[in-house]
């Protein structure tokens, strides 16, 4: 699936995503789906930092660190029942749009092909911190069961999904990135696109 429009501008923003297949009802693949965003995680280029920011994650030390026209890279996981998106959105100066497309093939490429230990252990961390915190809003904790019951048919407590993120491994990861690239990719383009690879050009990178 491609989408490209033009609008004026000194930026290029540009989103590369792979289905999700299974969704919420596949819970293993639910579960590595959300650790691995903030395993990459990524943001803004002119972040203030601080805890819970994202400052070590894949998509800030790989990218925004090392790409001075990159203004924004973040990891974005959209899940539904039965299927979902996993995705990187960025956005960059116009004249480098084909570099920053080639930057975000690259990043779920590798992500495909190697993770340290280290690098789970911090996402794991901030994903079960995220789960706790968010879960101490009753909005949120009555939107959690409505989903959970349409989804399931019940409310799954708290802690199995908390130790289904502590059992997570590499191969997991890797694994499921692997299965994502797989699929064809979607593209969304936005902004001065003149220099944005075709869609089928971007195809062939994961083939």
């Amino acid at each position: 699936m491609r989408r490209r429009q033009f609008v004026a501008g000194p930026l290029t923003h540009c989103m590369l995503g792979f289905e999700v297949q299974g969704g919420w009802r596949d819970v293993k693949t639910s579960v590595v789906m959300t650790a691995l965003q903030y395993l990459m995680g990524g943001g803004g280029s002119f972040s203030a930092g601080g805890p819970g920011k994202g400052m070590h994650s894949r998509l800030y030390t790989r990218v925004l660190n090392q790409f001075p026209w990159m203004v924004n890279c973040t990891a974005i996981s959209s899940l539904y029942n039965e299927t979902g998106i996993f995705s990187i959105f960025a956005s960059a100066e116009s004249a480098s749009a084909d570099e920053m497309v080639n930057v975000l093939c690259k990043e779920l490429q590798a992500v495909a092909s190697k993770v340290s230990e280290e690098e789970l252990e911090r996402a794991k961390k901030a994903t079960i911190s995220s789960v706790l915190m968010n879960l101490e809003s009753r909005a949120v904790v009555a939107e959690d069961i409505g989903r959970q019951v349409l989804t399931y048919g019940h409310r799954k407590p708290v802690q199995e999904y908390v130790i289904a993120i502590e059992k997570l491994q590499v191969s997991d990861i890797t694994e499921a990135v692997s299965k994502l690239l797989k699929s064809p990719p979607s593209v969304a383009a936005l902004g001065d696109i003149a220099n944005i690879p075709r869609y089928a050009e971007v195809e062939r990178r994961f083939k």
